[in-house]
């Protein structure tokens, strides 16, 4: 371990050293409180540039395609018939779309496996690059598949995307949470979800055919998200490296303490109580597993059972939920309220403004409210719009007035999904797992989001062609489920040190965190500043 320079002295045995101060003098920070630590430059750089670069490429791949689809579709006819020689019957030309729409996210959940081995091997950085050229690569398949006249490339192309966006599920989330103080967690680990939600509207639009949903440009409309991803991309090398990672994975503390210095932008004996938890940690990690931990480990262990269920559920249920079959039903909402194919687009451009209004709203509400609350709220008052959506679209064509009861009933859901079920499953396995088994955890949960959303896409067109409006009732019944469940077993996070809570889950389903509450943490230097010691 390299030695020496600000940070030798946290690394002594009684590293954490205070200058006696009386209790009418102001706290060491005259800049940056102690207790606190906030936004730092640095910290809100790395939150802009993986949520513009990564997330909203990942969020931006998941519906782009549907605009455009009758142009790719007649595409993908003429590239059998030019390369194959054959026609290209109704069903055929549909299963050929369909598998195009798929391999997106089935790349999306091997991504989600990859992230876990690569965010300890190569770093949380390093897999930042990884997204990066998987990304640009894909863009330049969308943009040479006509030309070529290749359905391959295309195929291809949306495999790389799918891959870059699991990966970036799995990683991106992770990297900020430990990047940001206690207090900010919540806020860092909504910002990919955001980014999700802002990709999914960029699409819509880019993809109206005034924009570059026609002929002539709809490969550009498809590989548009690379812009922001190359121009993100070129600063990546000003982002740190998550300090919790070189000093607990990587034993590497010296490189630690000057990156956590960066972020925290302030002195050494200010981040004395950081370091000190890093080194609790990394002990308890060496304790449990050394450097052993992997998926397999991580799956057998009966202590990390309960908290692993919970991630996976609540990564699967975001999307069983129905977030997208309601998106999906949108369009036949806005056209039975007489809306025209303009005024269509533009509805649903604005259901896309409210989900993005949500996910900004997280940002704050994740940093006032607690995690159960919200997610618990949010999902009930979700469960009550799925019922009310599905019962007003069976009566859609009965009455005059229903149609906008539909439209009621669906910017509620997208506003009640947007503040709790949207965001926190994306960054609540962060706050469930200790640094050693977390890459496996997220990649687990990762891989059950996009697994969710697969299985809607699958089954959604057969649910709507058998079920039709009971469609929603299916939903918010498994919204219910999901509910029961996380309110018996799902322990507050927020400002609770992780060990704690991994504490709390690891008898299994037996445990009781709810009766045996975790007192809000409060920092040693508080503590003893308080109680009068300094």
């Amino acid at each position: 371990m390299e030695q020496g320079g600000d940070g030798e002295s946290l690394f002594k045995p009684n590293e954490v050293q205070f200058r006696p101060y009386s209790r009418s003098r102001p706290l060491p920070y005259s800049d940056i409180s102690i207790e606190r630590p906030g936004w730092s430059l640095l910290l809100i750089a790395a939150g802009v540039l993986t949520t513009l670069g990564l997330s909203l490429p990942a969020g931006y791949n998941i519906g782009v395609v549907n605009t455009p689809a009758q142009l790719i579709k007649e595409f993908c006819k003429e590239a059998v018939i030019q390369r194959y020689g054959g026609p290209v019957g109704a069903n055929q030309l549909e299963l050929i779309f369909s598998t195009i729409v798929a391999i997106f996210l089935i790349g999306a959940a091997i991504g989600s496996l990859c992230g876990s081995l690569l965010a300890d091997k190569i770093g949380r950085k390093g897999v930042l690059y990884v997204c990066s050229a998987l990304g640009a690569l894909a863009s330049i398949c969308f943009v040479s598949a006509r030309p070529a006249v290749s359905l391959e490339l295309l195929y291809l192309g949306r495999l790389l995307i799918g891959l870059c966006s699991g990966l970036t599920t799995s990683v991106v989330p992770m990297y900020l949470t430990e990047l940001a103080p206690l207090h900010l967690r919540g806020s860092t680990g909504v910002l990919c979800p955001l980014g999700i939600t802002i990709g999914v509207l960029a699409g819509q639009i880019v993809s109206m055919e005034d924009i570059l949903g026609n002929e002539p440009y709809w490969p550009y409309c498809i590989a548009a998200y690379v812009v922001p991803l190359v121009l993100c991309a070129l600063l990546f090398p000003t982002l740190p490296e998550s300090p919790k990672y070189l000093f607990v994975i990587r034993n590497q503390h010296h490189k630690a303490f000057q990156q956590l210095k960066r972020l925290r932008n302030t002195n050494e004996r200010s981040l004395g109580v950081e370091i000190d938890d890093l080194k609790k940690e990394q002990l308890e990690n060496m304790k449990n597993a050394g450097a052993n931990w992997n998926m397999r480990r991580v799956m057998s262990d009966r202590s990390l059972l309960l908290p692993l269920i919970l991630v996976c559920c609540l990564q699967a249920g975001q999307q069983l939920s129905g977030i997208n079959a309601v998106f999906f039903y949108s369009n036949r909402i806005f056209e039975s309220a007489g809306l025209s194919q303009k005024e269509n687009e533009l509805a649903t451009i604005g259901t896309g403004l409210c989900n993005n209004f949500m996910a900004i709203l997280s940002i704050w509400t994740m940093s006032y409210f607690n995690r159960r609350f919200c997610i618990i709220a949010s999902m009930l008052s979700s469960i009550f719009f799925l019922v009310f959506l599905g019962a007003s679209i069976m009566y859609i064509d009965s009455y005059s007035f229903v149609p906008y009861l539909s439209i009621v009933g669906t910017l509620g859901y997208v506003l009640c999904y947007g503040f709790g079920l949207g965001p926190i499953p994306y960054f609540v396995g962060s706050e469930l797992f200790e640094v050693g088994p977390r890459p496996s955890a997220m990649a687990l949960g990762s891989m059950s989001n996009w697994g969710g959303n697969f299985v809607v896409s699958l089954t959604f067109p057969m649910m709507q062609y058998y079920i039709g409006p009971y469609s929603f009732f299916l939903f918010a019944s498994i919204t219910l489920l999901l509910c029961g469940f996380i309110s018996y077993y799902l322990p507050e996070t927020r400002g609770k040190d992780v060990k704690e809570i991994v504490a709390l889950c690891k008898d299994g389903f037996r445990s009781k965190p709810l009766q045996t509450p975790v007192p809000a943490r409060v920092p040693d230097y508080l503590k003893m500043y308080t109680n009068g010691i300094v």
